[in-house]
């Protein structure tokens, strides 16, 4: 799933090319649109995106922000296996094609998904995705002292405590695994168990691995790719994820994979040891 690297990359590489372009039409697929914007038919969004221009593009956790001339805002979430492409028009389809917006000035953006998870929301409000996302990693409110805040007494375990979006934007199963990896914490540890200077380490590593990602582009494990279709390069970087059976690049011990928060989760015995007792 593409988390907040794949589409920031995605973010920057679409603002230079579509602010100011002017929507002449939408096309989705008919065995798509319930999926993708429940409760909306293609009419309506003809009516919300045809003759619209672009006026900013921004992102919010793993949401796309288009921010619409009229006073709509576009809010796509790629989920699974989505993707959004800037091409010319002449081209052909893209594989699992899902819905396209023409643009005036000759190209396209174009929606693909293979497993059809993708949304998208038309609203002219903003204020309910902002009651559900926390802070990102990389903003001024994600301090150790909020992090230390948020694990107090709980005894969820960390990676999923890392997980809910309600917490903290952005972070996904790729960028958690990584981060407690560098941090040195067991993804099962119930947070309230972290010592003070393991949510140090935790902070420093949720924002030193979302920079690094970013910096390589997103990582392109499966369908991820960026504005311009191509894959980026932050899988080749990763120490632990999809690495189950391999051995670790510090210790040599044999990267685990074990289920945790419905996700495939994988660490270092070694390297990320339970913690031996409660440390407040």
């Amino acid at each position: 799933m593409p988390e907040l690297p794949e589409v920031e990359t995605i973010c920057r590489g679409l603002s230079s090319l579509i602010i100011g372009e002017v929507i002449e039409d939408v096309c989705v697929d008919p065995n798509t649109l319930g999926l993708l914007v429940k409760g909306s038919s293609l009419a309506d969004l003809k009516h919300v995106f045809t003759g619209s221009s672009i006026s900013r593009l921004e992102r919010r956790g793993k949401y796309l922000i288009f921010s619409l001339d009229n006073g709509f805002f576009w809010i796509a979430h790629l989920r699974m296996t989505g993707q959004i492409v800037w091409t010319a028009s002449a081209d052909p389809p893209l594989p699992y094609q899902r819905a396209v917006l023409s643009l005036k000035s000759g190209f396209d953006l174009r929606w693909a998904d293979l497993r059809k998870f993708g949304t998208w929301q038309i609203t002219k409000d903003l204020s309910e995705l902002d009651k559900k996302l926390g802070p990102e990693p990389l903003d001024k409110n994600f301090t150790v002292s909020y992090l230390r805040h948020l694990v107090e007494n709980r005894v969820t375990p960390i990676k999923s405590l890392l997980l809910d979006q309600r917490y903290i934007a952005g972070l996904g199963n790729i960028y958690v695994d990584e981060s407690l990896y560098q941090a040195r914490i067991r993804p099962d540890t119930p947070s309230g168990q972290l010592s003070r200077q393991a949510i140090g380490r935790l902070h420093k590593a949720c924002c030193s691995v979302i920079e690094r990602a970013i910096e390589h582009g997103g990582a392109s494990f499966s369908d991820y790719v960026d504005a311009h279709g191509h894959t980026g390069k932050a899988h080749m970087y990763v120490q632990v994820f999809r690495r189950e059976g391999k051995t670790c690049y510090q210790c040599g011990t044999v990267i685990k994979k074990i289920r945790l928060a419905g996700r495939g989760t994988h660490f270092c015995s070694f390297c990320q040891r339970a913690p031996r007792r409660h440390v407040s």
